[in-house]
């Protein structure tokens, strides 16, 4: 079985793909910072010497970088079942991708929804010529309770009048639940073989918090009582990635391993095909 995750040189994705590696799982990471997924493979490599796992580069936050990997992924000749969508950004400042899109929307949503549409086409042959179903994972957030107040500021996505740190990155996480909620439904219309679910790994103190110093210090301080450890936020990640019970499981939201029911704006069809027609608009 061949794995693909995204932004693995840390924290919950770099622990995804070491358990997964031990599961025979062949892994292919896709990090940032190159430096830093080396470190994570060769220590995977030491800890599982079986292990099959290689690197390629990757920028969620620039398109270019994505077609870029997804046209090197496919040079590998390699299948793909499952897609983990892990990479993220929280609390930065108001910045602009290399696009010109806000940061936060261009990193945890528009990068995943990008790379998703390049690489499904070999998802679904792999399911076929398998005899496995595909698997899509979308790493989200319960911040997604917390986006802007119309939810999606499609007229405002790029502008810093109004901006807000906490609200934009719980309106990347509701983007990437209404991403999941609406591919998972037009994968069922064509009876495609892959299923796709959204999770939230629970608070889990990773550099994903270095923006935003007073949490990350409560965080780090109050972290045995409240707050994940690495291994604990990965869980989730690689139950819905491999286990059976969630075979055939599709449009759900897991939280500690369980469906968890979503909010009512989260669930909003029209507000998820509209983002669907926003976001194609943006990377095309």
């Amino acid at each position: 079985m061949d794995f693909k995750t995204q932004c693995a040189s840390s924290g919950i994705g770099a622990e995804t793909c070491r358990v997964l590696a031990m599961r025979g799982v062949h892994v292919v990471m896709g990090v940032r910072n190159s430096s830093a997924g080396a470190r994570v493979r060769d220590e995977i490599a030491r800890q599982v010497p079986a292990a099959k796992i290689e690197m390629l580069d990757l920028d969620l936050s620039s398109m270019s970088s994505v077609r870029r990997f997804a046209e090197n992924f496919n040079a590998l000749n390699l299948p793909l079942n499952i897609l983990v969508n892990n990479a993220g950004i929280a609390f930065v400042p108001f910045k602009l991708s290399e696009e010109g899109i806000e940061l936060h929307f261009s990193t945890n949503h528009l990068g995943h929804f990008l790379l998703t549409d390049l690489l499904l086409e070999k998802m679904k042959v792999t399911a076929i010529e398998s005899g496995i179903e595909g698997r899509v994972v979308i790493v989200a957030s319960d911040s997604y309770k917390h986006p802007y107040r119309e939810g999606i500021r499609f007229d405002k996505i790029n502008d810093e009048s109004g901006y807000n740190k906490i609200f934009a990155y719980g309106q990347s996480k509701l983007a990437n639940i209404l991403h999941s909620n609406l591919l998972s439904s037009n994968l069922k219309e064509q009876d495609a073989k892959v299923t796709v679910n959204s999770l939230h790994p629970g608070a889990v103190v990773t550099n994903i918090m270095r923006h935003w110093y007073f949490v990350n210090g409560m965080l780090s301080t109050l972290g045995k009582f409240f707050v994940k450890g690495v291994e604990q936020g990965a869980a989730t990640v690689c139950y819905v990635a491999l286990h059976p019970q969630v075979a055939g499981v599709t449009g759900k939201y897991f939280v500690d391993c369980n469906v968890t029911e979503l909010k009512s704006h989260a669930l909003d069809m029209d507000l998820a095909k509209r983002l669907w027609d926003f976001s194609l608009n943006l990377i095309h």
